[in-house]
């Protein structure tokens, strides 16, 4: 038996002893683990010629290489998604759900898995409140030792649901310090946002906010219900900054279009601002659905995501109209 293949217009021909010694270089290099110079010492080649046996076995189809993930990721939707907007990180989940909540669990069970592989003991974990983190927090099963800070105050809602629930369960599984925010997300006025900004507990975990090393975040499309800041705010003043370009949330601080931070609501908010997440090594946003694609778009446009994980409806809207940053 031989096998005929063309190189630079010319055919090789592998004779079955080639072959023989092919495979069994083959064998050794891609299922024992062994280097190009031990192959070599053991068959009596040069290092080159192994390489170039090993680049023929796959050529001639005597080595194939499948590359398999999880059905549940698209990986070359990802690495589109990730190289358009210079991301460190995408994840594309192919969700399969027929409904908001789906979506949610899905995206929150691969954001637990992204955040166990990526956090280290010298993290300091960033907790930002959405339905979607809260269902990665309850998905969560291990965390390295770490503090976890609460990035965001609280937004009224059931109590598993809170900011302050969040952070304690993560805490927990991380069997590390909590530090959270007792006081609402959006406060009536300034004075009393200033008011409260200065209560001991408040100010020490806003403190902490320029120690976070790793923090994970939500993108609102700032209409009920794909936002919490839209549902504490009137319909005349969602009117009002529809109007001027502004239809996105991170962390209770608005953005336009083109990602940047506007004024509207930040001296009533509690929360860390978007300059602050800019100078956190690693910005993980984790926020999926179509009607949430421009603002996901604005978000990513902002500069400070370095790591989205995202749906597949989402990522190929987004790659339609890229916007490298």
């Amino acid at each position: 038996m031989s096998i005929y293949w063309r190189r630079d217009g010319n055919v090789r021909i592998l004779r079955p002893a080639e072959l023989v010694r092919a495979a069994a270089i083959a064998r050794r290099y891609y299922l024992d683990g062994k280097s190009k110079i031990e192959i070599a010492r053991e068959f009596d080649l040069s290092r080159f010629k192994v390489a170039r046996v090993l680049d023929e076995a796959r050529a001639t189809g005597l080595v194939r290489i499948d590359i398999t993930v999880p059905a549940e990721i698209d990986a070359e939707l990802s690495d589109a998604l990730r190289t358009a907007f210079g991301l460190r990180e995408a994840i594309t989940v192919v969700t399969g759900a027929d409904s908001d909540e789906g979506i949610r669990r899905q995206l929150g069970r691969i954001a637990a898995d992204y955040l166990t592989e990526v956090v280290t003991e010298d993290d300091v974990l960033g907790l930002a409140c959405s339905r979607t983190l809260n269902a990665m927090s309850l998905a969560l099963a291990e965390l390295p030792r770490v503090p976890v800070v609460q990035l965001t105050g609280v937004h009224p809602g059931p109590l598993e649901e809170t900011s302050v629930e969040l952070v304690r369960r993560v805490a927990s599984i991380a069997r590390g310090p909590a530090y959270p925010i007792y006081a609402p997300l959006v406060v009536s006025d300034a004075a009393t946002t200033r008011g409260l900004r200065r209560q001991p507990q408040v100010l020490d975990a806003m403190r902490r906010h320029s120690q976070v090393t790793k923090a994970v975040v939500a993108v609102g499309a700032l209409e009920p219900p794909d936002s919490f800041v839209a549902d504490l705010v009137s319909e005349a003043d969602r009117e009002t900054l529809h109007g001027r370009g502004i239809h996105t949330e991170v962390c209770a601080r608005l953005l336009d279009d083109d990602g940047q931070e506007v004024p509207e609501l930040a001296d009533r908010v509690i929360a860390i601002t978007i300059d602050q997440l800019r100078h956190i090594p690693e910005v993980i946003a984790v926020a999926g659905g179509v009607r949430k694609v421009e603002a996901i778009r604005a978000a990513l446009k902002g500069g400070f995501v370095t790591s989205l994980i995202t749906d597949t409806d989402v990522a190929c809207a987004l790659l339609a109209r890229p916007q490298a940053r």
